[in-house]
């Protein structure tokens, strides 16, 4: 008889490992409590590289996400864009960092002893080479932690605006030849004070071994947040249109169509793992109906 787990790929076998760790037991059981900032999860980075541009956003309804790179000056003199963080590493970078300043509440983290070390905190295995994973988290590191970001809520009889950097300061002592080593000083960041008290004042609970089971895109990770945030305080049956969540998620499609073909395919994925969300596509958009939130919201460590 064929063994069925042999035509599975590797990526439907961490999803329905993660869906049945997360039905077995509780997330804070698990040690898998983890946070997200509500201003990153309302609006997202971008899923790819959207170039050397000078700011980059997205758009929930009235609120806006815009996001600033950081600059170095080349070797002519000219300021030079470090680049916008995009994909998944930063991500998971912004859900440890958050989920470190909501246990520790303190502005100054530790990010490990050792490259590999670190990697291990988010769940990255260390592959070396251009495109290995060592070389993505120290670029999308050096981009997130450079960026700065505004964000802006112009409401028919409200406006609000807070722009702040990620972090004010970052020491990043790694060596990408040697993972392993142990630096004689300890890599760290200092959050920029209007992150942290965004972060600490009203962080998202996420259960991140769904973060893990979906990390394979970017908009994966984002609906996933995005529906345990939401789905934690509704109270009656809502639309979201197609046009709000292209807004919101799909800024990088150039049809619409296109747009809600991918998120259905993704919404599929999402509910293996977050099987109590009672959501789906309607002819104008996504139907959210009352459900159980992936993780209590106010669970404190």
């Amino acid at each position: 008889m064929e063994d069925k787990r042999e035509t599975i790929t590797k990526a439907q076998l961490r999803l329905y490992d993660g869906a049945l760790a997360i039905k077995q037991e509780a997330a804070r059981d698990a040690k898998a409590l983890k946070f997200m900032a509500r201003s990153m999860v309302l609006a997202t980075l971008p899923h790819s590289d959207p170039g050397d541009v000078p700011a980059w956003g997205r758009k929930n309804g009235g609120y806006s996400l815009l996001i600033q790179p950081g600059y170095v000056i080349d070797d002519n003199g000219n300021a030079q864009s470090i680049g916008i963080p995009f994909g998944v590493v930063p991500r998971l970078l912004l859900c440890w960092l958050t989920t470190e300043a909501v246990k520790t509440k303190e502005r100054e983290i530790i990010l490990g002893s050792s490259l590999t070390d670190f990697m291990k905190k988010i769940d990255m295995l260390p592959t070396g080479g251009k495109t290995g994973s060592i070389t993505r988290l120290k670029n999308q590191s050096v981009k997130l932690f450079s960026s700065s970001i505004s964000c802006v809520y112009d409401g028919e009889n409200e406006f609000s605006k807070l722009t702040f950097p990620v972090t004010d300061k970052a020491y990043l002592w790694w060596d990408p030849k040697s993972p392993d080593q142990v630096s004689l000083w300890k890599s760290t960041v200092v959050l920029g004070k209007e992150f942290f008290d965004e972060i600490i004042t009203r962080p998202v609970p996420i259960d991140f071994r769904a973060l893990k089971a979906l990390k394979g895109s970017p908009l994966l990770l984002d609906m996933y947040t995005w529906l345990t945030y939401r789905l934690s305080y509704l109270s009656k049956p809502t639309v979201v249109p197609w046009d709000s969540l292209a807004a919101q998620f799909g800024s990088d499609y150039a049809r619409i169509e296109d747009f809600k073909a991918n998120l259905k395919r993704c919404l599929k994925k999402v509910l293996v793992v977050y099987s109590d969300a009672n959501v789906e596509p309607s002819k104008n958009g996504l139907l959210l109906k009352p459900s159980r939130t992936s993780v209590s919201i106010g669970v404190k460590f």
